[in-house]
């Protein structure tokens, strides 16, 4: 009887990671709209009211898929972190730049799901989300705080300022692509910018300037 109910578990969590994994599709493939429950369900080969059963709308499914993506990412950060020797801002930023910057999508969820949350997904299921973030930044903060010997906290607010950089400027420089030659009018050139060489180069300042205030690191 236990042995049948775990598999049932299992076998609704496979289910539901092929949801994602449909939404996933779809929303690159079209990233200027949210497809819908039907569309979704015919992608995952599966009844509309299947889907239903694990998300109440398409808003929930995306913010799930957008917290998918941010597991993996702190997944991969944690285990660099976990690694044997000194790591330096070259170690851990093809973690950030492959799980991302680079992940098709994921900068185009996150800011969509940023006003979904604000708008139409409901107050006790984004706060439930935010809590669950927070948590894993703590974790990720607190192996920051140990690797490069910063004080309490200093990890989390480190990674906050990354996370910052990262979406913000993202959204600044993403209408090269919409409004493509429209950018290299002289008003809007300061505009028109590899976003990727950007953000390097952003965060790469960042980091040095935290790791190099005294203040900022203790010793063991």
């Amino acid at each position: 009887m236990l042995k049948q109910r775990a598999m049932g578990t299992e076998d609704k969590e496979v289910r539901r990671q092929a949801i994602l994994d449909a939404a996933e599709r779809l929303f690159v493939k079209h990233g200027e709209r949210m497809a819908s429950v039907a569309e979704v369900a015919g992608a995952a080969g599966l009844a509309k009211g299947t889907v239903y059963l694990y998300f109440p709308g398409k808003e929930e499914m995306l913010l799930a898929l957008h917290e998918r993506h941010v597991a993996l990412f702190f997944t991969a950060l944690m285990a660099k972190l976990g690694e044997r020797g000194p790591l330096d801002f070259d170690d851990i930023f093809p973690v950030t730049r492959d799980h991302l910057i680079r992940r098709a999508g994921y900068l185009e969820l996150t800011s969509r799901c940023f006003g979904l949350m604000d708008r139409e997904i409901p107050k006790d299921t984004a706060l439930a989300f935010k809590a669950r973030v927070a948590a894993t930044l703590q974790a990720a903060g607190v192996h920051l705080d140990r690797h490069f010997r910063m004080p309490p906290g200093a990890g989390v607010a480190l990674l906050l300022h990354s996370y910052g950089l990262i979406v913000g400027l993202w959204q600044l420089l993403h209408p090269n692509e919409r409004f493509g030659r429209a950018m290299r009018r002289p008003g809007l050139r300061a505009l028109d910018r590899d976003y990727e060489k950007e953000i390097e180069d952003a965060l790469r300042a960042l980091w040095r300037g935290w790791m190099s205030k005294p203040d900022k690191r203790k010793s063991r």
